[in-house]
């Protein structure tokens, strides 16, 4: 999960990495009042900042200056609604400025190729730290962090050494921050923590003026306060309710919804899905739905009706590899799921493999399901339900309804099967 950038520095505060005060405003007399709160407070500068998971805010008009609550309103009011990237902003943080003197990059990562962590740190902050790295690869340092270890007292100064800070106060209080933002990442059990730019201020002070941080969702169940930081807005609707029905569901841009038994399968599916899809007017996957153990009716029913109720799928492929669960059950909860489902019916071709497929094809031919289509290969499975979606989504476009579709020749059942 990402976090906001003011959710970022609330989690940053708690863990002693110094951030400046920032309010955070849902409209522009919200925005105004924060300001006014913040002047009262000493603020002699605002900073008015979109709050999108993204970056490009300011080269975008995102991140707007003002000197009194009135202005601060006024550029909440012109910031509040625009479009960042296909993000629309919804709120906005009115934070303290700073007199700035110099800017820096900092960030710890999961690697995962290496099992370990990766610090990365430049003297050249505050600007897009992809193009430092293509362009001036030498002007980021890179150091492996030993999860055991972890990042030392000592670690933090060899960081700081190798990103070309001279000894003194200023390398001393970056390498400070810097072990704050491994305790954050640590104890909050992140995969990401960024700081971009953080800054040395005219008085000395090293402060993180901007944040990121990513949260390891599968840790999420030793952290019950990371459950609010979750934006409900943001969620796609059927990505929630197949989290709610214990499914992993992942919504692409294609037209082809796939049901799969297991990751790996899944994700084979997909490729073929494609690949096939290039010879039927461009196809593609509509999302990636693992079903996991999961081959109940009810798991079934919940599968297809959300695949289904995307409304760019135009035809939908389960295939499934028996292995503990025999073909022949799966089949039983197509049957039951089938009739479980309520609203427009779409073209559906499965593919059954391993254990007891003959006996789950033969259950299936027997139910003679409307718009169920029974291929023996994955590959055949794939370019039938291909050439389905094409037919269908051509009809749609030539304003016609498509009731049956021929079954396509690699899709036609063996003489054992019928």
């Amino acid at each position: 999960m990402d976090l906001y950038e003011y959710q970022a520095r609330d989690l940053f505060r708690r863990h002693g990495v110094p951030v400046l005060p920032g309010i955070i405003a849902t409209t522009p007399e919200e925005a105004r009042a924060a300001a006014q709160d913040l002047l009262d407070g000493g603020a002699g500068l605002l900073v008015v900042k979109a709050q999108v998971k993204t970056g490009g805010r300011g080269k975008a008009g995102g991140v707007k200056l003002a000197r009194s609550a009135e202005e601060a309103a006024e550029r909440a009011a012109a910031i509040l609604g625009m479009s960042i990237k296909g993000h629309t902003v919804r709120s906005v943080l009115i934070s303290e400025g700073a007199d700035i003197a110099e800017e820096y990059y900092f960030a710890i990562l999961l690697d995962r190729a290496e099992r370990g962590y990766l610090a990365m740190c430049s003297r050249e902050g505050g600007m897009d730290i992809e193009a430092l790295a293509a362009e001036r690869p030498e002007a980021l340092a890179r150091v492996p962090i030993d999860p055991l270890a972890g990042l030392t007292a000592e670690a933090a100064r060899r960081i700081v050494a190798a990103a070309g800070f001279e000894p003194g106060r200023t390398a001393d209080g970056v390498a400070a921050v810097i072990e704050r933002l491994w305790e954050a990442l640590v104890t909050e059990d992140a995969t990401l923590v960024e700081v971009n730019p953080l800054v040395l201020a005219d008085d000395g002070r090293i402060i993180a003026l901007d944040g990121k941080v990513t949260l390891d969702d599968n840790a999420r169940f030793r952290h019950r306060d990371h459950e609010g930081l979750a934006d409900a807005s943001s969620v796609d609707p059927l990505e929630a309710r197949a989290k709610e029905a214990g499914l992993n569901y992942v919504r692409l841009s294609g037209e082809v919804g796939v049901l799969g038994n297991g990751a790996g399968l899944v994700m084979s599916t997909l490729d073929i899905v494609a690949g096939a899809g290039e010879r039927h007017g461009g196809m593609r996957p509509a999302n990636f739905l693992d079903l996991g153990g999961g081959s109940s009716a009810r798991a079934m029913a919940d599968a297809l009706s959300i695949v289904a109720s995307d409304a760019q799928v135009q035809a939908i492929l389960v295939n499934v590899f028996g292995g503990i669960t025999s073909c022949d059950t799966v089949a039983e909860g197509i049957v039951a799921a089938m009739g479980a489902l309520t609203g427009p019916a779409k073209p559906i071709v499965v593919r059954l493999d391993g254990n007891s497929a003959e006996l789950g094809r033969r259950i299936l031919h027997q139910a003679d399901l409307p718009g169920v289509t029974i291929v023996e290969t994955m590959e055949g499975a794939a370019d039938a339900v291909t050439a389905i979606a094409e037919q269908v989504a051509r009809g749609a476009l030539e304003g016609r309804r498509v009731p049956s579709l021929p079954v396509p020749p690699t899709a036609a059942p063996t003489p054992q099967e019928a």
